[in-house]
């Protein structure tokens, strides 16, 4: 196992994460925690020890089941966690949202539930554009304060948020924000316009859910023979399984026969290139054995342009003023091709 920074937290994590989602009874893709124990084996026994859940998974047994996997070796991991939902079944609105009561009862459960005296990793899972971001970051600081949680971050929020919040810590000495998660992969790259930028800027750590974009990467829906059958589509995936992103995961079977590798291998790779890490779920050992060996994949950088240009997006408004030669010629005096410019999101002119 190779480890990353995460931003500039310290921490020292896995450059897979092992995503918990599927630990616990109740769905057709969720396993029970025997199951679950194999795949966390696999992970560990490969030196992962970045571990990734949510108060609400599988009813909150995903927690109990981390809880139970780590406890024999607690400090080893990293266990992040996240709040924001209610747990099913339960008709109360004060249980859900990003506001203090919200986080304060969720992390006391989350806490019991893991089993553990402190969190590493304290999460908001998406933003309900209700609560302001001054209480929310407050919160959280003052839970460090109290020796609950040690690092937070944003997952599945809007870049400006993000941006505020570190305002806050600047100017008034909160805390951090240590990481954020987004969803992130060949299929999906959007997080490009606004968030990779912001983590550059302030050294966010990034780690993606579905990197490989609901199982349509991993070739399952482009290497089976028409004898298979159909294949099972979630729900989250129907609208992903489109003419385009079919396209690009036959590319990138392409790519990955050529190089000797999965497809999953291949995808989780590029991933990791941009220097996100991959948030991998597994329902068996030798498939969560499979996703690990992608942290050996090298793509070169001929590879790597290649799999940019089958995944290519539409980024936007202003960035796509920069394919435009008038702006590009006047707007770095004529001299473009002579300046060093970092991490220029456009292309350069011919």
């Amino acid at each position: 196992m190779q480890y990353s920074i995460l931003g500039r937290s310290g921490l020292r994590v896995s450059r897979l994460c092992l995503g918990t989602m599927t630990f616990g009874p109740g769905a057709d893709w969720s396993r029970s925690e025997e199951e679950s124990r194999t795949v966390f084996d696999a992970y560990t026994e490969a030196g992962g020890n970045f571990i990734d859940t949510a108060n609400m998974y599988t009813g909150g047994e995903s927690e109990r089941i981390v809880g139970r996997l780590v406890a024999a070796d607690r400090e080893r991991f990293v266990i992040s966690t996240k709040y924001t939902n209610a747990l099913p079944g339960r008709a109360d609105p004060n249980a859900a949202g990003m506001h203090r009561k919200s986080l304060t009862q969720s992390l006391d459960a989350s806490l019991k539930r893991l089993g553990v005296d402190y969190i590493d990793l304290y999460m908001v899972h998406w933003w309900d554009f209700t609560t302001p971001v001054e209480e929310v970051h407050r919160a959280l600081d003052d839970a460090i304060s109290a020796g609950k949680i040690l690092h937070v971050g944003l997952s599945d929020v809007p870049a400006w948020v993000v941006s505020r919040a570190q305002a806050f810590h600047e100017l008034r000495g909160l805390c951090p924000i240590s990481c954020m998660q987004l969803e992130y992969s060949l299929v999906q790259r959007s997080i490009e316009r606004e968030h990779l930028p912001l983590a550059q800027a302030y050294d966010i750590g990034i780690t993606a859910w579905s990197p490989l974009a609901g199982g349509i990467l991993s070739g399952k829906y482009t290497r089976a023979a028409p004898s298979d059958g159909p294949k099972r589509v979630d729900s989250m995936q129907l609208q992903a399984l489109d003419e385009r992103n079919r396209g690009i995961a036959a590319a990138l079977d392409q790519v990955a026969d050529r190089l000797g590798v999965t497809s999953s291998q291949a995808a989780l790779a590029w991933v990791m290139s941009r220097g996100v890490i991959p948030i991998v779920g597994a329902t068996r050992p030798e498939q969560m054995r499979e996703n690990l060996a992608a942290c050996s994949v090298q793509l070169d950088a001929q590879t790597l342009a290649e799999l940019d240009e089958i995944s290519a997006f539409d980024k936007g408004h202003p960035y796509n003023m920069l394919d435009w030669d008038m702006p590009i010629s006047l707007g770095y005096g004529g001299m473009f091709d002579q300046i060093d410019i970092p991490r220029f999101p456009g292309r350069r002119p011919a």
